[in-house]
């Protein structure tokens, strides 16, 4: 093996020990780029640098995108971001009137992606199960809910929910918060007391509500009655007017006495039917009063329920909706550092490819340097001696041509006319082997001059060996 192919072979071996040195660096590299996915949090600990006052950080916290995790020095973990339902049965807490009462409800928690919160979640639920962090965040619930109860009147807990949830939500969320989770929704389902004082509240509207109504009644009653009355002093005041008038006939008198009682069952039906009418109006008011309270108080429920439903949707959705973002975002990023790294190692290949082309030429020219300088500097010298070192393998190529051609059969037509120049398939054979260039005309192609010990070219285009040289005696 030549030197030019040892360094040939020693410069491509380099190259290629390059390239896996490069490759598994990347691998390595890619190996600890850790992305963090859009429903959980990316906890890195270890030696993660200093706060802003000099003193070391304990963790840093990744939502969404990516970070390197060196190795050796730093580790990982998720926290999840699900939310968590948690059932709080409140049982016989006192009231600001010092009346125990029972408040069941259900709280939805999550881990916060809030910066400070988060970092307080990475500090003190990292390593906890889901059912352990429930637990944490029901003590913390039933104490702030405790807390509410305790400094609100229960008819104020009763008739104004929004103000109790209000409480509620702003307390137990700022306790939360110190553990690193956040409030999602609060939902009281109801409440209730041993001493019955609330179905007393209520037993107290309805009976108003019932005592309203027949007061009502009562008062239309009596104005039935009045009407009554007066209507039985008419009749005794015409009775005691006919009587007075009889003497003028009984004729006269017994038609009088007549319309008298007529006019009698007249009055009477007139009081009658006022009676009744009042006594309808007033049952229809009662009606009117309860149906209004009813709808009242289905339009209140319907509206609270109407909220919740609300609440837990919208949230959901958002929640739901945030999620694809964040996985639409991973995918597009995953997409742009595949197809980088794609183009960073075509790259490398074509950079590897012209390294090696360029060794080639340098060594060629190198080569050449030697040559020319062999030759005195003379670049014509030098390329005549290239081509008669290739003058072998020149001839060996014309020879090839001809030497595979196969003649099954020649037919030759010959009349042996044509004397001295010989018969003419020794002319076609002749001609055949003239095809291929002498010598001397491969010498011409390239510039160059036979030497004369190989021979002479005669006028005829002939060459002619040289006589052999005596030897001397």
């Amino acid at each position: 093996m030549s030197l030019y192919s040892v360094s040939v072979v020693g410069v491509i071996g380099i190259i290629i020990a390059a390239v896996v040195i490069a490759i598994a660096v990347f691998a390595v590299i890619a190996s600890r780029f850790k992305k963090c996915p859009s429903d959980k949090v990316m906890i890195i600990y270890g030696k993660v640098g200093n706060n802003r006052d000099g003193t070391s950080r304990s963790s840093k916290c990744v939502h969404g995108g990516a970070s390197f995790v060196w190795p050796f020095f730093q580790s990982y973990s998720f926290l999840d971001l699900t939310p968590m339902s948690i059932s709080v049965d409140l049982r016989n807490t006192l009231s600001r009137q010092n009346i125990r009462i029972d408040v069941p409800s259900r709280f939805t928690v999550g881990i916060s992606t809030e910066a400070g919160v988060m970092q307080n979640a990475a500090e003190r639920l990292l390593g906890l199960k889901q059912t352990d962090i429930q637990d944490l965040a029901n003590d913390i619930i039933l104490g702030q809910l405790r807390l509410v109860v305790a400094l609100m009147d229960i008819e104020e807990i009763n008739s104004d929910r929004d103000k109790f949830l209000e409480a509620v939500s702003r307390n137990v969320e700022g306790e939360l918060k110190k553990i690193g989770l956040r409030l999602i929704n609060v939902n009281v389902t109801d409440i209730s007391d041993e001493s019955g004082y609330i179905d007393a509240l209520g037993k107290e509207a309805a009976a108003k509500a019932i005592n309203d109504a027949k007061r009502s009644v009562a008062e239309k009653n009596r104005d039935g009655s009045i009407g009554e009355a007066q209507a039985v002093k008419d009749q005794r005041i015409q009775v005691a007017l006919a009587n007075s008038i009889a003497v003028e006939g009984e004729n006269d008198s017994q038609a009088k006495i007549s319309q008298s009682n007529a006019k009698r069952r007249q009055v009477e039906a007139e009081a009658e039917k006022e009676a009744s009418i009042a006594e309808m109006i007033a049952e229809a008011d009662a009606n009117k009063a309860s149906y209004i309270a009813e709808r009242e108080a289905e339009q209140a429920r319907a509206e609270r329920e109407k909220s919740t439903l609300e609440a837990d949707v919208i949230v959901k959705a958002e929640i739901e909706k945030r999620r694809l973002e964040l996985q639409a975002e991973a995918e597009a990023e995953m997409v742009r550092r595949k197809a980088k790294g794609e183009a960073d190692a075509i790259k490398m290949k074509k950079i590897a490819e012209a390294e090696g082309m360029f060794a080639v030429l340098e060594k060629q020219a190198l080569g050449f340097e030697k040559i020319v300088k062999a030759s005195g500097g003379n670049a014509d010298s030098a390329v005549k001696m290239m081509m008669t070192d290739k003058m072998e393998e020149l001839l060996r190529v014309q020879v090839e041509a001809i030497k595979n051609i196969k003649i099954d059969k020649v037919t030759v037509w010959d009349s042996g006319a044509n004397g001295k120049d010989g018969s003419s398939t020794s002319n076609f054979i002749s001609s055949m082997i003239k095809s291929v260039p002498p010598l001397s005309e491969m010498y011409k192609m390239v510039g160059m001059e036979m030497p004369e010990y190989l021979g002479k070219v005669s006028g005829d285009g002939e060459t002619k060996a040289l006589p052999a040289p005596k030897s001397k005696k």
